[in-house]
């Protein structure tokens, strides 16, 4: 599942320069996917708050709303019914 989740940031990233996740339902902004490891908001950020392991804004926290594979808000449970939406640069709208 990782690998997959890696393979789609590489995509997306090499795709557009801008590519913001929010969660579908409330609109809540989740970071931007991919970037830098030291972009404040990337989600490649370890020690971001939309990076972290740690965070619960993370799609990279195992525990957390948006990052468990047992969540109905997160891209790691592939029968998710609320997973958070890709936002680019020409505000397309897809599903983690």
């Amino acid at each position: 599942m990782k690998k997959i989740i890696a393979l789609i940031l590489l995509i997306i990233t090499a795709t557009a320069s801008a590519v913001e996740i929010y969660d579908k339902e409330t609109g809540k902004y989740l970071g931007q996917l991919g970037g830098s490891q030291y972009a404040p908001d990337s989600t490649n950020n370890p020690y971001g708050r939309y990076g972290s392991q740690f965070s619960s804004d993370s799609i990279n926290n195992p525990y957390g709303n948006y990052g468990s594979q047992f969540s109905n808000n997160s891209p790691n449970n592939p029968y998710a019914t609320n997973p958070p939406v890709i936002i680019d640069d020409n505000q397309k709208n897809n599903s983690l």
